[in-house]
């Protein structure tokens, strides 16, 4: 039964590490090499993500310089940052492309914290599901005699308890990132 409880956690800690990763490409006004993470290069006929093509830094707070390692695909990396949907237009130098972010307009602030809201969401109902499959798990144990009927109560009663802190581990992220989203 311990099995159980121990895999709900370590999926639930999955969608938790999935949800920050998902929130690090969101941009909240300071520039950050991770809001590139989402965009592929067409690299000699394969999508290459721009991290293993270019070294990418924040030389200022809201500039990002993205230099290749081979000069050739300079213009490729260009042309796949303004067909993504970052918003921002590169600047070509013929040696490194540079990213000015602008400030974030009110508007695109409670865009960017309804997306989060979204996102955190999508990770609530995904923890659910697990709690489901969970519980499904433990009522298999009892259908075959495993456990108790006793065991079977207080394993929900568990699991109910490890997706509720899990959910709450999600809402403080959720409100973390709106927060870094919404300061001036």
């Amino acid at each position: 039964m311990d099995a159980v409880f121990t895999n709900t956690k370590e999926r639930m800690t999955k969608t938790i590490n999935a949800l920050i990763a998902e929130y690090a490409t969101i941009r909240a006004g300071r520039a950050n090499p991770a809001v590139l993470d989402k965009i592929s290069v067409d690299y000699y006929g394969s999508a290459t993500p721009i991290q293993q093509l270019a070294t990418v830094s924040a030389t200022e707070a809201r500039v990002l310089t993205i230099q290749p390692w081979d000069a050739s695909v300079l213009n490729a990396i260009a042309k796949a940052i303004q067909a993504s949907d970052l918003g921002i237009n590169p600047q070509n130098d013929g040696r490194v492309i540079r990213l000015n972010f602008p400030p974030l307009t009110e508007e695109r602030r409670k865009q960017l914290c309804k997306d989060v809201q979204k996102t955190a969401e999508e990770s609530k109902v995904a923890c659910r599901q697990i709690r489901r499959d969970s519980i499904e798990k433990l009522k298999a144990m009892k259908k075959v005699s495993e456990i108790t009927e006793d065991d079977l109560k207080n394993g929900e009663t568990k699991v109910q308890k490890i997706t509720d802190d899990f959910v709450k581990q999600i809402e403080k992220i959720a409100s973390e990132k709106e927060a870094e989203i919404m300061e001036i």
